[in-house]
C-alpha cells in the first residue's frame, strides 16, 4: 500500500477518482436518455468498455495465465451482478427520477457491500461503523420522502422509479466481494475488468438480440450518442479506479467513499442541468448531505 502523507492511501486517492468518474457518468446518463431508451446506452457504454479494457488487459499484461477457475468464476459473477444487472436497473433508475436522487439512493450500497464482507470475507466492522451506516439509511429515506412528495412524478408511480436505484444499491453491493475474492487468487486488476466487462457484455447483447434484435448504427440517436460515449469513457475511468482501491484497500473503506459521488452529482447539477431533468431542492440536499455523511463516516470509522 502507498501512502501520501503518512495519511492519504492510493487505494483512497484511486477511490476518490472513481467518485468524480462516477458522478460523471451519472449525469452524462442523464442526458443521454431524454428520448433514448436505457439500453442503448448501456450497449455504448458496455462497448468501450471492451474496446478500452480488452487489448489493454492483453498489452499490459497475460489474462490467461493469470486466471484460475476460482478466480474467472467470481470475475463472471461480478460482472453479471454489477456490470450487467446492477447497471441496467441504475440507469433505468436515473432516466425516471433523475441523477441527483438516483445516485445519493445508490449510495446505500456500503450498507449490502460491508454486511456480504463480514459475512464472506470476515471484515470487522465497529459500532461507529454501524452509526455512520444507519445516517446512509437516513439519508436515503429522507430522499425518498422527497421525492414522493414532489411534482416530477406522484402516487405509486414515484416510488416505483425509487426502486431502481435501491435494488441497484444491492446488486453493487455484492460485486466488490465477489472481486476480492478473485483478486484473492492473485489476478490483476485488468485482468478482473476485463473478463467482468466481456461478460456482461455478451450477456447483454445476448438478451437484446433475444429481445428485440440489436441496433442498427442508424438507430441510436445523434443528439444523444456523445453522452452514451461520453458516459462510456467515465464509467471506464471509474472501474480501473475503483478496481484499484479494492486491490489496495478493503471493501468497507473503498465502497463508502466511492459513494461521495451524490454531492458532485448535486452541484453540478445545481449549476450546469436545466430544472426540467433535475430538480434540486433543499430537502434533497439534506437528504444527500445525511447519506454522504455516512458513508464518509463509514471510512473514517473503519
Amino acid at each position: 500500500m502507498t501512502a501520501a502523507g503518512g495519511v492519504v492511501t492510493l487505494g483512497i486517492l484511486l477511490a476518490v477518482l472513481a467518485a468524480v468518474a462516477a458522478a460523471s457518468q451519472s449525469l452524462s446518463i442523464r442526458y443521454g436518455t431524454v428520448t433514448s431508451d436505457t439500453a442503448d446506452a448501456l450497449l455504448v457504454v458496455m462497448g468501450v468498455n471492451v474496446v478500452v479494457l480488452l487489448p489493454a488487459a492483453f498489452l499490459l499484461g497475460d489474462p490467461i495465465a493469470d486466471l484460475n477457475l476460482t478466480s474467472f468464476v467470481s470475475f463472471t459473477a461480478a460482472g453479471l451482478v454489477g456490470t450487467l444487472i446492477g447497471r441496467a436497473v441504475y440507469f433505468e433508475g436515473i432516466k425516471r427520477i433523475g441523477s441527483s436522487r438516483a445516485e445519493p439512493i445508490k449510495a446505500s450500497q456500503p450498507l449490502h457491500a460491508t454486511l456480504i464482507a463480514v459475512l464472506v470475507l470476515g471484515e470487522v466492522v465497529t459500532p461507529g461503523h454501524m452509526l455512520a451506516m444507519l445516517a446512509i439509511v437516513a439519508g436515503v429515506a429522507m430522499i425518498t420522502y422527497e421525492h414522493g412528495r414532489s411534482s416530477n412524478g406522484g402516487g405509486d408511480a414515484s416510488y416505483v422509479g425509487v426502486a431502481f436505484p435501491v435494488v441497484a444499491a444491492i446488486f453493487f453491493g455484492l460485486e466488490p466481494t465477489l472481486a476480492k475474492l478473485g483478486f484473492a487468487e492473485g489476478a490483476a486488476v485488468l485482468t478482473g475488468l476485463t473478463v467482468k466487462t466481456v461478460t456482461a457484455g455478451v450477456g447483454f447483447m445476448a438478451y437484446v438480440w433475444w429481445k428485440r434484435g440489436l441496433p442498427r448504427a442508424g438507430d441510436f440517436d445523434r443528439g444523444e450518442l456523445p453522452w452514451h460515449v461520453a458516459a462510456g469513457v467515465a464509467n471506464t475511468t471509474f472501474m480501473l479506479a475503483y478496481y484499484g482501491a479494492l486491490e489496495l484497500e478493503r471493501v468497507s473503506v473503498v465502497v463508502p467513499l466511492v459513494q461521495s459521488s451524490p454531492l458532485l452529482v448535486i452541484v453540478l447539477s445545481m449549476l450546469f442541468v436545466s430544472d426540467d431533468l433535475e430538480r434540486v431542492t433543499p430537502r434533497l440536499i439534506v437528504g444527500a448531505l445525511v447519506a454522504v455523511a455516512g458513508a464518509v463516516g463509514v471510512t473514517l470509522l473503519s
